[in-house]
């Protein structure tokens, strides 16, 4: 409607009929605490919150005919208008069961019966001539179609939902929600340090933080269960994604405070002599340790974990060696538990940074925690 300005032409465009799209405006408009739209005589126009609203259901429609194209291949006239193709009944159910994995876990969670989902979910599959779910035992899992329509149904609400957060924040409501994917290197105190700032900022949202390494972190940043992702970025990323970085971390080696090489200079061939904590194979730190001996042969690494809190756990106890950042282990060191071998690994420098969707339109609360991610970054530059 804000693009034809007309109710009569927006309801044939969605093959309702005039009462019944005035009727839902008005609900939607009760639902939302504002006017979307001016009633004049020669039409309607669009409020500035309407539009606001009129750009992000845009966007999620635009997300829906993706996944649409994605799952539905060879099917063109289900993503060409996929708002008259799709209810947000079967939308509901679907992504209920996607992301519980049961059909009665998805009723429990969307408050309808399990033959209603079922129904739903299989009415759904009818339209697009595709299973998108199948049983396997007690549960249900997403067909690779099921997979494709799930993202584009998460990343449609993920735009529905910033649209809402938009409006309330433009009346200092503070509606948004944060959802952010925590990298080791970023929780030591780049993200905390941020997270603090935020909370003074006028503009309030709910946060989360999810930790995890980046493979588990990845996949539900496409889907739009992530915002952003803050931790060591990557020479090459999946499609869809952008990277920025904040800054870069040099690494050191650690040992306990007692250990043999205390305040000495060691050599690579004597660093060797000593047995490592090291990342599984493939991981940075991993790449990183290993490059660090140049060719030569590497030193015994009997323990592979990528958990900095056992690591820490263990060096205290033992003369083993790792390599980390300095802001891993900073309270260690502090402490007297954890001290550092010898000079900052030069060429083992990392980038730390944010990821995001191409594409990605922050709310204002989402760009003002960047804007402070960022803050926290050039904060942490000055004082390498």
């Amino acid at each position: 409607m804000a693009q034809l300005g007309s109710v009569k032409a927006a309801a044939e465009a969605v093959s309702l009929t005039q009462p019944a799209l005035t009727l839902g405006l008005a609900k939607l408009e009760r639902q939302l605490g504002c006017r979307l739209f001016d009633r004049r005589p020669d039409g309607v126009v669009a409020t500035p919150k309407g539009l606001i609203m009129a750009s992000r259901a845009a966007a999620a429609f635009d997300q829906l005919g993706r996944g649409a194209r994605d799952a539905f291949k060879g099917r063109s006239r289900l993503f060409a208008r996929p708002e008259n193709l799709m209810t947000s009944a079967q939308l509901r159910a679907f992504l209920a069961l996607a992301d519980h994995g049961s059909f009665a876990q998805a009723a429990g969670a969307t408050g309808l019966s399990q033959p209603t989902v079922h129904r739903a979910v299989r009415d759904f599959e009818q339209v697009g001539g595709v299973t998108l779910a199948k049983r396997r035992g007690r549960t249900v899992q997403l067909t690779s179609a099921g997979r494709h329509m799930a993202r584009g149904v998460r990343l449609a609400a993920a735009e529905i939902a910033a649209g809402i957060a938009d409006l309330g924040e433009g009346a200092g409501t503070g509606l948004s929600r944060i959802v952010v994917g925590s990298m080791p290197l970023a929780r030591a105190r780049v993200l905390p340090g941020a997270i603090a700032a935020f909370q003074r900022e006028p503009t309030r949202a709910t946060l989360t933080v999810v930790e995890g390494a980046w493979r588990d972190l990845i996949d539900p940043l496409i889907d739009g269960i992530l915002d952003m992702v803050v931790g060591a970025l990557r020479d090459e990323v999946p499609q869809g994604l952008e990277q920025r970085p904040l800054f870069q971390d040099v690494l050191v080696v650690v040992a306990r405070a007692g250990h043999p090489l205390l305040g000495t200079r060691p050599t690579l061939e004597e660093l060797a002599r000593y047995e490592w904590v090291v990342g599984q194979v493939g991981t940075p730190l991993r790449i990183q340790w290993e490059a660090m001996f140049n060719g030569r042969p590497l030193p015994i690494a009997p323990i592979e974990c990528g958990s900095t809190l056992v690591i820490r756990a263990v060096l205290a106890d033992s003369d083993l060696l790792t390599l980390l950042s300095p802001d891993q282990v900073a309270v260690e060191m502090g402490a007297g538990i954890l001290t550092s071998i010898g000079d900052p690994v030069g060429h083992t420098v990392r980038t730390v940074g944010l990821t995001t969707r191409s594409g990605w339109r922050p709310t204002a609360g989402q760009a003002a925690f960047v804007r402070l991610l960022q803050a926290a970054g050039d904060h942490k530059l000055q004082q390498i």
